[in-house]
């Protein structure tokens, strides 16, 4: 259909339209005229339809207010009246995307799916969701998922618990969490990302349930909304969808939402704050250290791209200056840049494990060499190789599947400060301006600018403080239990029954009345087959191509997986180190930085990963692989190949110095992620008791790595000999030419390129036999408690069900699908507090739960040990059976990029999975029953009932339920 600028359509009025080639859309501006709603719709061919809803969101305090609201207006509305609708849509729908989050300045809630009639229904249960929801009338939901004084005996001392607070508890156990707050706070003092508008946990309980409903008042109406359609969906549908069933009840008003920039400073602002760490750890050289600029505003669409340039340019690339310049002068262990969220773009250059009395250093270092490479010019393949990678990244909207929510949140980042929506979807030619720079001095001028004369600067100080987490329980207790001793009898009365009344909601099931408000997709809405991943294998002497015709933007994919079962047990976990250091170390014909350059100049990247593929439905059965994944374009395939041999024949590792500041760079970013991944990190470590496969992933990127790389980063210089040799020895060893397995993801004509190139990568390989040394494994019921300074907790059981006799079957994802979605949801988020909990099962026999950002350890444990009685009990109707069904086909076709495509084939080829065998894992989630559910129960019973588990939580916790564990040991040892 042809649309007419000015015209109007179903209450939409086009602003305007245009095509953007970058991301091969129509780009279409509405504004609803009654509500004043305005849109952006961006049609394409991508049949994985995007919609989202968004709101400008200032706070204006750190109760973390937007964030409630965020989580409460997806737990009932007026159309649809269960508890959680969201919970119900996640599990019992066809999306490929299901979220909300909330920003320092804005909230948005986005879905995806490639099924039409699922795409209306989850978009009418966001709108109905943020317009009408249910908080006004049920203040249960604000206590649940916000904040609530928990008491339900009279002697009990009373508690904070909610999902939010116990969520923030967990992302303030990060120091980088803290020091990004405190950047924002220096930056912008007199606006309102000088608070945190997730919620400081502090300051959470300030919030008032009034405040609360005041705030969703305020700010969620559409005449301050900002809507988003991406995809080949039926336009005139949606847009008469959305007006006639939400936007036509509302009358355009003016909401005070708008956002100020910061003042320029006249000098220099510092803060000084701490984070806490256990009472053993040692705090020598554990300050963060950090330079923060304003570089302008992020409409700007120089700036815009510049910020991540220039995070390239001077710190993420092996070749950056200022890096090599911080570290050579031991300015840290690790450094690395933020870039702040708002209105105003600030840039900050973060020293990691520091000391402050090397504050003026640090300052005079950054200032010396930025003055330095002014003066005398920045290499000019360094700047070309920079923008090359931010280039990669917005072409391939950040290898994020669902690239439609990649291209929204760019959208608003111009689009919510009242600019063009598509300013930064847009990028040709400001990149191409930017490129056309390089010889000019524009790059210069920008770090003199906007860095070396800019006042709107701060530095920031974070220190660590021991005691500092046991004095904000103990402050907590204090102010609890004065809050207690201020209540009568009648209010402890009053308080009590309101937690009765909200632990009886949480626990109850919704009527078969509020149920039926939720739409639902039937069986003949799901496609019976399972996608054909395209692949052919062609069998070389000694090793396997598999090449998958898949359309790729000619972007070429290609992906050497190594055998590395020769490695002795020992050495296995250098094999990660490796991993870590190549491409960051000199070669025979080029230093590193050269290497650097060299590389993101003619390729979109190389990098090295290790993995371990199990056997297909054998548990003691693995394949241990060094892989390393390249892409380039069109005639840069030789290249890349080129520089891929000479990675894996011409790597000097004998650099101690430069050795030594890698690893201690890879510590630092483990330790960034454990509590961001705690999860995963309890989960593989309780594996690792009894599982081979999983004890092989814990020593190359679990817990077990991570106290690897302490130890021998402790010992470093009195054992670097050792280390160097056995670093050698495993490069020497890995690049091997049998069972090589070369994975291509493109068209015919690159393909035709990789194998007529292919013999400069295979030719130098090691050609020796590969001999298997043998995994010593036995199984180890070590039962950890892990000692943290985090503020919550991370609880994991789990068994291998075959050990137990019992065999895997498709069914088993379904009961994941339930337990997730009922059980767990309801026990441990909902009642406990915590922010998330789960339970996998795999074809090798693992059966592993997890709790995520919990404030429990006992009660978690109690909720998995009974899961066999509940879902031996379980009734289910064919309607609620049919709903998990096809919530677990959701997760059986996730939005993949095409190089995911290429990868997930290639792991099913190394662990001998058939499409058939795919195919028969869906037919049986499809014909799933509900005896089928309940004969698993004594899997669940059996598996719990092995009591192998792991905590990764609070020292205090910890001890304090020392019983339940064989073994406490420290995070940090």
């Amino acid at each position: 259909m042809t649309f007419k600028i000015g015209k109007t359509y179903f209450g939409f009025n086009l602003v305007d339209e245009y095509e953007i080639k970058e991301i091969q859309s129509i780009a279409r501006i509405f504004e609803h005229e009654k509500s004043g709603a305005q849109l952006l719709h961006l049609e394409n061919n991508d049949d994985n339809k995007v919609f989202s809803i968004g709101f400008r969101t200032p706070p204006s305090d750190s109760t973390g207010v937007p964030h409630i609201i965020e989580h409460s207006v997806l737990s009932g509305s007026k159309k649809y009246k269960t508890k959680e609708p969201f919970m119900d849509m996640l599990k019992g729908s066809l999306q490929t995307f299901i979220n909300a989050m909330t920003f320092a300045d804005k909230t948005i809630y986005p879905i995806a799916s490639r099924n039409e009639k699922d795409f209306f229904n989850l978009m009418d249960v966001y709108l109905d969701a943020v317009f009408y929801p249910s908080i006004y009338e049920k203040p249960e939901i604000f206590m649940q998922e916000g904040w609530h004084h928990e008491l339900f005996e009279n002697e009990d001392d009373i508690e904070y618990k909610g999902v939010v607070y116990n969520e923030m508890k967990g992302a303030y156990s990060s120091p980088e969490a803290i020091l990004e707050e405190n950047i924002s706070k220096s930056l912008y003092p007199d606006t309102c990302y000088r608070y945190s508008s997730g919620g400081n946990p502090d300051v959470i309980p300030e919030l008032s349930y009034e405040a609360f409903l005041a705030f969703h008042k305020k700010f969620y109406h559409p005449s301050n909304s900002y809507i988003y359609l991406y995809g080949n969906g039926d336009i005139q549908k949606q847009l008469k969808f959305i007006d006639e069933n939400y936007l036509s009840k509302f009358d355009k008003i003016e909401v005070d939402s708008h956002i100020h920039p910061q003042k320029p400073f006249t000098s220099r602002n510092e803060i000084v704050d701490y984070y806490p760490i256990s009472s053993d750890e040692n705090e020598e050289n554990r300050t963060y250290l950090s330079l923060n600029f304003v570089l302008g505003e992020k409409t700007d669409s120089e700036t815009y791209l510049m910020s991540n340039i220039l995070s390239q340019l001077l710190i993420e690339s092996q070749a950056a200056p200022l890096k090599k310049a911080l570290i050579d002068a031991g300015i840290g262990e690790d450094i690395f840049p933020i870039i702040t969220d708002g209105v105003q773009l600030g840039f900050g250059i973060v020293a990691k494990n520091t000391s402050l009395d090397k504050k003026e250093e640090f300052e005079k270092i950054v200032f010396d060499t930025l003055n330095k490479l002014v003066k005398e010019g920045i290499d000019k393949k360094l700047i070309q190789a920079c923008i090359n990678i931010i280039e990669y990244n917005l072409r391939e909207a950040e290898n994020f599947a669902t690239k439609g929510l990649i291209y929204n949140i760019q959208s608003l980042d111009s689009w919510l400060y009242d600019s063009s929506p598509t300013t930064h979807l847009q990028y040709d030619e400001t990149i191409n301006k930017i490129r056309a720079t390089i010889d000019n001095g524009y790059f210069e001028n920008f770090i003199e600018e906007k860095i070396i004369n800019n006042l709107h600067s701060s530095i920031v100080i974070i220190e660590p403080k021991k005691g500092l987490g046991e004095e904000k329980i103990e402050k907590t207790k204090e102010k609890l239990a004065d809050y207690k001793k201020s209540l009568t009898e009648k209010d402890i009365e009053k308080l009590i029954a309101q937690n009765e009344k909200l632990k009886t909601i949480q626990l109850s099931d919704d009527t078969e009345e509020t149920k039926a408000t939720i739409p639902k997709l039937s069986i003949s809405d799901v496609e019976p087959k399972a996608l054909i991943i395209p692949q052919e294998i062609i069998k070389d002497e000694n090793y396997t191509i598999l090449y998958h015709d898949i359309f790729t933007s000619k972007i070429a994919y290609v992906d050497f997986y190594f055998d590395i079962s020769m490695i002795d047990e020992e050495l296995i976990p250098y094999t990660n180190v490796l991993a870590w250091i190549l491409g960051k170390m000199d070669t025979e014909s080029m230093t590193y930085s050269e290497l650097s350059n060299e590389i993101y100049v003619n390729t979109g990247g190389i990098n090295f990963n290790v993995n371990a593929y199990g056997k297909n439905k054998n548990s003691e059965v693995f394949h241990p692989k060094f892989i390393i994944s390249g892409k380039a374009i069109g005639n840069n395939i030789a290249k890349l190949l080129e520089l891929t041999n000479t990675l894996i024949t011409e790597s000097k590792l004998e650099d101690k110095k430069r050795v030594k500041e890698l690893l201690q760079q890879l510590k630092s970013r483990i330790e960034m992620i454990i509590f961001d991944m705690g999860h995963s990190v309890a989960s593989v470590r309780v594996g690792s008791y009894f599982s081979p496969i999983m004890r092989y992933m814990d020593k190359i990127n679990g817990l077990d790595f991570y106290w690897f790389l302490s130890d021998i980063l402790e010992n470093f210089d009195e054992n670097c000999e050792e280390i160097m040799s056995n670093l050698d020895e495993v490069y020497k060893k890995i690049f091997n030419i049998n069972n090589l397995i070369v994975s291509f993801t493109g068209d015919k004509e690159d393909f035709a390129i990789v194998k007529d190139n292919l013999k400069v990568v295979t030719k130098e390989l090691n050609k020796e036999e590969i001999k298997n040394k043998e995994f010593n494994f036995s199984e180890e019921k070590l039962n950890e408690g892990i000692l943290s300074a985090g503020n919550v907790q991370y609880v994991s059981k789990g068994y291998n069900f075959k050990k137990l006799g019992y065999n895997y079957n498709g069914s088993m994802i379904v009961l994941a699908t339930i337990l997730n979605g009922d059980y767990l949801h309801n026990r441990i988020r909902a009642r406990g507090g915590a922010y998330g909990a789960g339970i996998s099962f795999d074809s090798a026999g693992h059966v592993i739960t997890y709790s995520y950002r919990d404030p429990n350890l006992k009660e978690t444990i109690e909720a998995y040990d009974n899961m066999a009685d509940y879902i031996k009990n379980l009734s289910l109707d064919d309607s609620d059976l049919t709903t998990f069904i096809i919530g677990t086909i959701s997760r059986l076709d996730p939005a993949l990029t095409p190089h995911m495509k290429g990868q997930i084939a290639t792991v099913r080829y190394i662990s001998n999975i058939s499409q058939g065998e795919v195919q028969k894992t869906r037919d049986e989630v499809l014909n799933t029953k509900l005896e089928d559910i309940r004969a698993l129960s004594p899997i669940l019973e059996d598996t719990m009932k092995q009591d192998y588990l792991c905590v990764l939580g609070n020292e205090h916790k910890i001890r304090e339920n020392k019983e339940v564990f064989n073994n406490i040991v420290k995070l940090k040892k």
